[in-house]
């Protein structure tokens, strides 16, 4: 099912674009001098941002294949293809890295203030921002622009499909049918609440509004916790899953009849 290749793919974007962060953090707790190079801060962005970027693009996508579902359920095998599905995930990627490239280019080219250190776990676009020394307001329009085609054109295309999809539901006359279409999108509308909502808190504001104590903390979350909540958002939200789960526990843990 398409639905499930795109979990994967969406897993392994994320396992990806954690472990470009975790394992330097982790290095950097048993070392008293923490450091990392001016490379390795730059290809640590290019992947970072490129893979978080192709996270939202992924989920843009998923919320078509919804839409596909829901709004042509007759067409649905016949236009989500493997082979569009492979497509569009191979596509995601590699948007979401060359936007990723043109903006930390354009970065590093900068100025840098001598003698100052990120206030930061990794190298992330506003605490390296935080240490141009010139005039940022282009600077800042060239962040702009790449978040808005990263997160804000993807949650457009979002909102869209989930307008179709709300305009279906209200045709169903049925509660069970709603219910069940409605099922199918609930768990992807949370890890889109979750995913969009501190990207564009991060990236879609001025760099004046800098707090590296805030930053810190909302970086944690779309860094380590919603790449954990997801896999149980999807999987508590699955009824084959929660099925499989039930009889494990039934199995297992409670008394059996004799």
């Amino acid at each position: 099912m398409p639905m499930y290749y795109f979990l994967g793919s969406l897993s392994g974007i994320e396992i990806c674009y954690t472990a470009v962060v975790v394992p330097h953090i982790l290095a950097n707790t048993l070392q008293s001098n923490k450091t990392i190079s001016f490379l390795g801060c730059a290809i640590q962005m290019v992947l970072f941002i490129g893979l978080g970027s192709a996270d939202c693009l992924l989920l843009a996508i998923m919320a078509y294949d919804r839409y596909v579902a829901i709004c042509h359920p007759l067409k649905y095998p016949l236009i989500m293809t493997l082979t569009l599905c492979f497509r569009l995930v191979v596509a995601s990627v590699i948007v979401g890295l060359f936007l990723s490239l043109q903006l930390v280019v354009f970065i590093f080219s900068l100025t840098f203030c001598p003698a100052q250190g990120i206030e930061h776990f990794f190298c992330d676009v506003p605490p390296v921002m935080h240490l141009i020394c010139a005039n940022s307001h282009i600077h800042e329009l060239s962040v702009l622009v790449a978040a808005t085609l990263a997160i804000a054109v993807p949650f457009f295309f979002i909102a869209t499909s989930y307008a179709f999809i709300v305009a279906a539901l209200l045709k169903i006359h049925s509660a069970a049918g709603r219910s069940r279409a409605f099922s199918t999108c609930s768990s992807h509308l949370t890890v889109v609440l979750l995913q969009y909502g501190c990207c564009a808190f991060m990236y879609l504001r001025p760099s004046s509004s800098y707090n590296p104590k805030q930053d810190r903390f909302i970086s944690l979350v779309y860094t380590l916790v919603t790449p954990l909540l997801n896999p149980l958002i999807y999987t508590l939200r699955n009824n084959e899953m929660k099925g499989a789960i039930r009889r494990v526990i039934s199995r297992n843990y409670l008394p059996q009849n004799s």
